[in-house]
């Protein structure tokens, strides 16, 4: 329920699903990602759009340094790429949730409608995560 006061989700994510870049401002609830399986970034941008930060993290498939999980303050402008074919997530985060509130989108990035664009923003990004 979307009452509840933790919110906790499974996401199924491909090397080619594009989460728009957002940030949690507006309800300030940070949140935590922890990989069940697979390999994936979590790319940080400043409020220009460019690339700050980006944390890879994924199952121990991938090595007994690699990170299982990461937590994301809400002020921060963030996506999640995968990088593995079949990669999931698990998304924790404080209830209750309220669709209306929960995603500042940054206008920098291309609307998820927009297949066409969303597509060679991910492409791009990408290339710029995996160099």
């Amino acid at each position: 329920s979307y009452d509840q006061p933790c919110q906790r989700l499974f996401n199924a994510i491909e090397p080619d699903s594009y989460i728009r870049p957002h940030r949690h401002s507006q309800d300030k609830k940070d949140e935590l990602l922890v990989a069940i399986k697979g390999l994936m970034a979590l790319v940080i941008f400043d409020d220009d759009g460019v690339i700050r930060n980006v944390f890879h993290f994924g199952s121990e498939k991938f090595g007994i340094n690699m990170a299982l999980g990461v937590e994301v303050p809400s002020s921060l402008w963030h996506t999640v790429v995968a990088l593995e074919p079949g990669s999931v997530l698990l998304e924790v985060k404080a209830g209750p949730f309220d669709k209306n509130s929960s995603k500042e989108f940054a206008i920098w990035s291309p609307q998820e409608e927009d297949i066409e664009e969303a597509d060679f923003y991910l492409e791009c990004l990408i290339e710029k995560i995996v160099e």
